[in-house]
């Protein structure tokens, strides 16, 4: 299976308190980088998800937002707790009576301050487990956004190798007539300014061109990295990195086809398979 490093996932579960939402979104990076946002009440609970989402990823900058919400329901039942509040309230004489300058506690402080609408506290362990069990159905649908993605990029990326194959198939067999042909303006040039066909330097001069221009390597090169590619996307897993590498490769072999071009069609060739090249690169950026 080919990955994409771009994917998104999002799961709520009504819990008993309220409710429980999950949020998991990632972009290219060159390393594996996590980015947690999580509420204080399952800041607990951040290692296994490291973990979870670690074991199922190699690449990629994921973002990942954790939220408990509370009952909407249960919050309008509540009652104050009207002994913390008349705790609260002799609290606030005794401050102010030694701080003059100190201000009144607020209607809002008060509201939130810790047991004023009774037991608020939350089962951390049963909220941390109904967590986990959420971010596994997550990861899931994570990874599968991300494996759809990444056969559609391996589909786009095969069709520029079978192009690239075919022309290859096309320019391979122009190659030796053209050379000759151009060998022969450049063997009549040299008699033309040297004044013998027979003459030694004419042979030297006209057998080491043909040994500069010989493009024959390059093609052969070509092909067996076209291979390599193919060979690695159907292997499937974290292919990113040697794909990238493998565009290298067949980079430097349509330079030096080029470079060593003495004919258009050639050169043509040599520039519309940089082309593809670069188009398979940007795609293999998005790769795993």
């Amino acid at each position: 299976m080919i990955y994409s490093m771009t994917g998104y996932a999002a799961r709520t579960r009504d819990v008993e308190r309220g409710a429980l939402h999950l949020e998991l979104k990632s972009v290219n990076s060159r390393y594996l980088d996590f980015h947690f946002r999580i509420c204080e009440e399952l800041r607990v609970v951040e290692p296994a998800l490291r973990e979870l989402i670690g074991a199922r990823l190699s690449r990629g900058k994921v973002e990942c937002r954790l939220n408990f919400v509370p009952a909407a329901a249960r919050a309008q039942q509540q009652s104050l707790n009207g002994e913390l509040l008349a705790r609260l309230k002799s609290f606030d004489a005794q401050v102010r009576a030694e701080l003059p300058q100190a201000a009144p506690l607020s209607v809002s402080e008060a509201l939130r301050w810790p047991g004023m609408f009774g037991d608020d506290s939350l089962d951390v362990e049963a909220l941390a487990a109904a967590t986990l069990e959420l971010a596994k159905e997550a990861v899931a649908d994570f990874a599968a956004t991300r494996a759809r993605e990444g056969e559609k990029l391996a589909a786009v990326i095969l069709e520029r190798v079978a192009r690239m194959r075919e022309l290859v198939v096309e320019v391979a067999p122009r190659i030796p007539v053209a050379q000759a042909a151009f060998q022969d303006k450049l063997k009549q040039r040299l008699v033309d300014a040297l004044g013998s066909a027979d003459d030694e330097r004419v042979r030297q001069e006209v057998a080491v061109f043909a040994v500069r221009i010989d493009v024959a390597e390059e093609l052969a090169r070509l092909s067996t990295h076209l291979d390599e590619v193919e060979r690695v996307l159907q292997a499937g897993g974290a292919t990113g990195k040697r794909l990238d590498f493998l565009m290298q490769e067949l980079n430097r072999e349509a330079n030096t086809l080029g470079s060593k071009s003495v004919v258009t069609e050639v050169s043509q060739t040599a520039m519309e398979l940089k082309l593809l090249i670069e188009q398979m690169r940007e795609q293999i950026q998005n790769l795993e």
